[in-house]
C-alpha cells in the first residue's frame, strides 16, 4: 500500500535540504515541491471531491510532519499547498518569478480574470508580496471599467486609459480638509507621484508639474503632464474638486490639441487626457466626441502608518 505520508515527508526534507545548497533558485524548487505535496495530499485524501470534505488526514500529517521535520508545516500551511495544487491544476501557471507568499495571497480571489490581472501586474512591474497584497486590499481590479475587464479576458488589444482606476485612491499623511480645494489635491499627488502614476496604469513617467503652454498670448498651466512609454504618448492630467463640467473637457481638448501641435513628435502617438473630478458627469461625457478623453474620480484616504 502506498504510504503517502512518507512521500510528503520525503518531498519536504529534499526541499529543505536543496535551499540550504542552492539558494539562488531555493524559489523555483519550493514552488515546485509544494506543488507536489498538494498533489499527493489530493491523493491520499482520495481525490479532489472528497477533500472537500472533513481535513483529518491533513491534521495527522501536519502533527507528524511538525514533530519530525519542522515545526512551520502545520494545518494551515498544508492546506495551502492542497489549495495551490488545484490553483494550478485549475489553469494558472507556476511562475518562480512570483514567490510562495505571492501565491497565498492569490488564492483566495475567485475569478480568473482576477486572478490573471494580478498575477501580470506582479510580473510586469516587479511587485513585492506587500505591494500586491495592498493592490488586492484596495480593490484596485474592482475599480477597473467593465469594458478593460473583457479586453482582459479576450486580450483585446490595451489603450493607454484601460488601466486607469475609478476612483483612484489618494492617500496622504496631511490632514483632511472639510472641502478639498484644487492645490490641495495637487500637491497631495505630488508628494507621491509614484503611487498615482501607478492608479493610472502601467507605463507612466512624470514630466512636469503645472506645466505651461503659451495660448494667444496668455499662460496656462497644465495640472500634471505625464508621459506613457508603453503606448508612446503625452497624458494631460487635469484636477478638478467638483463634478465634471462641459467646460472643463473644453479646457482638457485645448491642451490636447496644444500638446499635439507644438510638444509630441511625429513618431508620438495622439496625447490623451484624463480629467480627475470629485464626481462624473455621464452626461457631459456622452457628447465628448474624442476617444482620448477620459474621466475618473477620485477619493482621498489618510495614510495609516502601522509600526510594529
Amino acid at each position: 500500500m502506498r504510504n503517502y505520508y512518507e512521500e510528503i515527508k520525503e518531498e519536504l526534507i529534499d526541499n529543505e535540504v536543496y535551499k540550504k545548497a542552492k539558494d539562488y533558485s531555493k524559489n523555483k524548487h519550493d514552488l515546485q515541491s509544494y506543488y507536489n505535496v498538494g498533489k499527493l495530499l489530493i491523493e491520499a485524501q482520495g481525490g479532489e471531491e472528497r477533500a472537500k470534505y472533513g481535513d483529518g488526514l491533513i491534521k495527522e500529517y501536519s502533527n507528524k510532519l511538525i514533530y519530525e521535520v519542522d515545526k512551520k508545516y502545520g494545518q494551515s500551511n498544508l492546506k495551502y499547498m492542497r489549495q495551490f495544487y488545484l490553483f494550478i491544476k485549475k489553469g494558472h501557471p507556476l511562475d518562480d518569478q512570483l514567490s510562495w507568499s505571492h501565491y497565498k495571497y492569490l488564492f483566495p480571489l475567485k475569478n480568473d480574470s482576477e486572478i490573471n490581472y494580478y498575477m501580470n501586474v506582479c510580473l510586469k512591474l516587479n511587485l513585492s508580496k506587500r505591494e500586491l497584497r495592498n493592490r488586492i486590499k484596495s480593490k484596485e481590479y474592482e475599480r477597473l471599467p467593465e469594458e478593460s475587464k473583457a479586453k482582459l479576458i479576450t486580450h483585446e488589444k490595451e489603450k493607454v486609459t484601460d488601466l486607469v482606476m475609478n476612483p483612484i485612491i489618494i492617500k496622504t499623511n496631511k490632514e483632511l480638509k472639510e472641502k478639498t480645494e484644487e492645490k490641495f489635491l495637487h500637491q497631495i499627488i505630488l508628494d507621491d507621484i509614484t503611487t498615482f502614476m501607478d492608479q493610472l496604469g502601467v507605463g507612466f513617467t512624470f514630466v512636469r508639474s503645472e506645466y505651461k503652454l503659451m495660448i494667444n498670448n496668455k499662460t496656462h498651466k497644465i495640472d500634471i503632464l505625464l508621459f506613457n512609454v508603453k503606448f508612446n504618448c503625452y497624458v494631460v492630467c487635469e484636477l478638478k474638486v467638483t463634478k465634471a463640467k462641459p467646460e472643463h473637457i473644453g479646457q482638457l481638448l485645448k491642451y490636447i490639441n496644444y500638446i499635439d501641435k507644438n510638444i509630441k513628435e511625429s513618431f508620438n502617438e495622439k496625447t490623451v487626457g484624463i480629467l480627475i473630478c470629485k464626481e462624473e458627469n455621464k452626461l457631459v461625457m456622452t457628447y465628448c466626441t474624442n476617444p482620448n478623453i477620459f474621466t475618473t474620480t477620485y477619493l482621498i484616504e489618510k495614510n495609516i502608518i502601522v509600526t510594529k
